[in-house]
């Protein structure tokens, strides 16, 4: 079957018909009837009707709208002064006479600063508070002192200048250390909140709706927070009232724009927008451009959430984490790939040439199948596959959903779609960077165009490369499965990302290859 204009799964559905295309696509649509999505009338809730782009949305390509240096390591080293300073005197007040204070702080420090930074308790906050902090830091205080008592004992009669360190000497540092750390904070948050109403940083509210006006009148009354904001991006607000403080600047088509001339750093995401699907889409786009986005929920119950912790003048606040291509696993992710790959072809290649002899004697010359795919940030790029049938045309090859169930196609086709063992040349993929070993998994462009007109989060799969496998694979959404959940489940994989996280893909992954369904 080849997919129309009048094809197009509506959200939740998909496309009937036999399985992924000529050189077995990894994705697609599922089981119910179709319907013609891109001519559905949409129901506006306030008023004028708006046409929507067409065309799928590419992921952020422009440059990265990175904060001043010192704006983002000030406080951060701030705090982290005011921990070391405490040891250091609660060391000098416990260190008995003729030995050397330093060498007690140097037992506490090596563990006390990763647990605090590995915390947060590092990290710029919008409701400054020494006493919120305070039970983290008593808890990261006991581990430390715990691994001072063992490095004590390992290194008995290495450290002559350390002194006698007992137990209770080293309970006594802890009881010092919580007060001064507590102090030294408290002071640190006191500069910190003067300079925040000296110079406020710009903020955007993204979506004008009533707690968006209700977080622009807390933050333009309570300057402690140092955020001004400079206005609303919202793509069809609500009616604001006459004469209002803050004007609305457009929609996400102007969010680079709007960035480089208020100069803004701090991106405020509100529920209740009028369109909420084009709030997030400008929410995850501000984080690629490198602004720290802050998500203000509408339920207060939020709050209860473990972890959630900030707060705007009552309002619960999440910061929202780096995007996945700037956290600092990324670079042992790519040098995972680099090995895995590498030495995976190398492994494999008896079985290689197997595949490839026998592909030869069934379909004849050209044993690989070289189809085009949408990668990271929306550009294509050649997959490489075994070949399992042979297409008619380069109209049948790009826009052909599925061919599971074409008769044209051998038992050695069969045989290498049931195993996915046509999927093997695409290691190569991996090794050279146009893919990654997990990820999104990658479609044609003409699937692409048309996915991304009906479903508003498929284009929001490139911000990472795509992958050999994905968490949308393992759980079932492979073939002829929902588009639309199989998008969900790429973002809910980018937003989340970790190592741990692609190690239980490829794990899973490696269950289903022993026992292969064929789609």
């Amino acid at each position: 079957m080849t997919i129309d204009h009048e094809s197009v799964p509506r959200p939740g559905r998909t496309l009937t018909g036999p399985g992924p295309g000529p050189g077995r696509s990894g994705s697609g649509p599922g089981n119910r009837p179709g319907g013609d999505v891109l001519d559905r009338p949409r129901i506006r809730q306030k008023g004028r009707p708006r046409q929507r782009a067409a065309a799928p949305r590419p992921s952020a390509a422009v440059g990265r709208h990175r904060g001043r240096l010192h704006s983002r390591v000030a406080l951060p080293l701030a705090l982290a002064a005011a921990d070391v300073l405490a040891v250091g005197l609660a060391a000098a007040a416990t260190t008995p006479a003729g030995t050397r204070p330093i060498t007690t702080a140097a037992l506490l420090l090596p563990a006390l600063l990763p647990l605090n930074l590995a915390g947060g308790l590092y990290r710029g906050r919008l409701s400054l508070s020494a006493l919120d902090e305070l039970p983290a830091l008593a808890a990261r205080a006991a581990v430390a002192t715990a691994f001072a008592i063992t490095a004590d004992a390992c290194l008995a009669g290495r450290w002559a200048d350390l002194g006698p360190v007992s137990p209770l000497r080293l309970l006594a540092l802890l009881v010092l250390v919580l007060p001064l750390a507590a102090l030294g904070r408290a002071f640190v948050h006191h500069l910190t909140r003067k300079a925040r109403r000296r110079r406020p940083s710009p903020v955007l509210i993204l979506g004008a709706g009533e707690l968006g006006q209700q977080i622009a009148a807390v933050l333009t009354a309570r300057p402690e927070y140092g955020l001004r904001p400079v206005g609303y991006l919202d793509p069809d607000p609500v009616l604001l009232p006459a004469g209002g403080p803050l004007p609305v600047l457009g929609g996400r088509e102007v969010l680079g724009r709007v960035l480089r001339r208020y100069r803004i750093h701090h991106v405020l995401a509100t529920a209740g927008a009028a369109d909420e699907a084009e709030t997030l889409a400008a929410l995850r786009q501000a984080a690629r451009l490198g602004c720290q986005v802050w998500l203000v929920p509408g339920l207060r119950e939020f709050d209860s959430v473990r972890g959630a912790g900030d707060h705007l003048w009552g309002f619960p606040c999440l910061r929202l984490g780096a995007p996945a291509m700037r956290r600092g696993g990324w670079i042992a992710k790519r040098g995972f790939d680099i090995a895995a790959a590498g030495l995976g072809l190398l492994l494999i290649s008896p079985v290689l040439a197997a595949c490839a002899l026998a592909v030869r004697w069934d379909t004849g010359p050209g044993v690989l199948f070289r189809q085009q795919r949408t990668g990271l940030d929306g550009k294509v790029f050649t997959v490489l596959k075994f070949r399992t049938l042979r297409p008619s045309n380069e109209h049948e090859s790009a826009t052909r959903w599925n061919i599971a169930q074409d008769h044209r196609m051998g038992a050695i086709g069969k045989f290498l779609r049931r195993t996915s063992l046509d999927e093997l040349p695409q290691l190569w993929n991996v090794l050279t960077g146009d893919m990654s070993l997990v990820g999104p998994r990658p479609e044609r462009p003409y699937f692409v165009m048309r996915f991304g007109q009906a479903y508003p989060e498929y284009a929001d799969r490139h911000r990472v490369p795509v992958g050999l496998t994905g968490l949308a694979q393992v759980n079932g959404l492979r073939g002829d499965t929902s588009i639309e959940d199989r998008a969900r489940f790429d973002n809910r994989y980018i937003e989340g990302w970790s190592l741990w996280g692609d190690v239980k893909v490829l794990l899973r992954t490696a269950a289903l290859v022993v026992r292969p369904d064929g789609s």
